[in-house]
């Protein structure tokens, strides 16, 4: 079956399973990484889960449209049920947006989605794992680590710095999770939340993840966390420089802004997460004390400041294209 819309193409399927015995789809956007995209996907073919499973390659650079060729490729060697489409609508939001609908679309029987980046690698049992969490917890959505490695070296001292830190530490019942990067969503959450499912609008950099699952979470949706079904997320060296962490911390501060508005729109709202905003500034000095302690880097300690000030500048309205990630419209 073909996807409808002028905005998503088939680049290339194969079919083994008959389409309406898959029951989980691992759906993999891509934008310009086909290098890196061939060994995500080694790592998903590998997967052996109890049930019929299919991959949807989402490629989001239609002019150049490498990572479609790579993963073409790689099929055509490596025989599984796989779609390679091309979202000719740039940006994070439209490529998430038309995995989840070609998959609705073509595997009409699926129980459940996993998502993850062509940044990062797959543990072996990472589908089983989340499948474990989501059965034994009855989650409608779970998430796990994207655990950093460092392509420099030098970058493993920032490890366990908050920027690369895992939002959670054990598995079990979660309130939230914050990044689709590694995350298995089930049928009942895909069959009543509107279309398309992440905001177009919030083509922020992590933006649109939160106000999906906070949106989730709106409608009485239960997460979880799967601690070992972890994925291995790529580091380049430029992203553990002082200056990378420091920006990117404002730039998880403005998100949470972001979100909250999102959420609460009302002036009493708004002032709202001002009062959480200037708390946070006041705290973050024992706080940053505190993580200086626990991680031993020094850089460490201005985290929450540097949160609490990209907060203060986005509920001030600053926080403008700055956060919009490179190629996103």
């Amino acid at each position: 079956m073909q996807p409808t819309g002028q905005d998503i193409s088939i680049h290339f399927q194969t079919e083994l399973e008959n389409p309406a015995d898959i029951e989980l789809v691992v759906v993999l956007p891509t934008f310009r990484r086909p290098d890196h995209l061939i060994k995500t996907l080694k790592t998903i073919v590998s997967q052996r889960p109890d049930v019929a499973c299919a991959t949807v390659v989402v490629e989001n650079d239609p002019d150049a449209s490498a990572g479609a060729e790579a993963a073409k490729a790689f099929f055509l060697e490596h025989r599984s049920d796989s779609t390679v489409i091309v979202a000719h609508r740039r940006g994070h939001s439209h490529a998430c947006n038309a995995g989840l609908a070609t998959a609705l679309d073509l595997y009409p029987n699926l129980r459940a989605l996993a998502v993850i980046y062509d940044d990062a690698v797959a543990a072996p049992e990472w589908l089983d794992g989340l499948i474990a969490v989501q059965e034994g917890h009855g989650a409608d959505i779970v998430g796990g680590p994207q655990l950093p490695v460092f392509e420099d070296p030098d970058g493993q001292k920032w490890k366990h710095h908050p920027i690369f830190s895992p939002h959670y530490d054990a598995t079990g019942p979660v309130p939230r999770l914050y990044s689709a990067g590694n995350v298995l969503i089930t049928r009942a959450v895909l069959d009543a939340m509107p279309r398309p499912f992440l905001n177009p609008a919030l083509n922020f950099v992590g933006v649109s993840d939160g106000d999906f699952f906070n949106r989730c979470r709106a409608k009485g949706f239960s997460f979880a966390w799967a601690a070992e079904a972890w994925v291995a997320e790529t580091v380049p060296p430029e992203h553990t420089t002082a200056s990378w962490i420091r920006a990117r911390s404002l730039e998880q501060g403005a998100i949470s802004t972001l979100l909250e508005h999102q959420r609460d729109a009302t002036f009493t709202g708004r002032l709202r997460t001002l009062g959480k905003s200037m708390a946070l500034l006041a705290a973050s000095l024992p706080l940053g004390l505190k993580l200086w302690a626990k991680t031993g880097l020094a850089t460490a300690s201005l985290y929450h400041f540097h949160v609490a000030i990209g907060r203060l500048t986005a509920s001030i309205g600053f926080a403008g294209e700055q956060f919009r990630s490179a190629g996103e419209s």
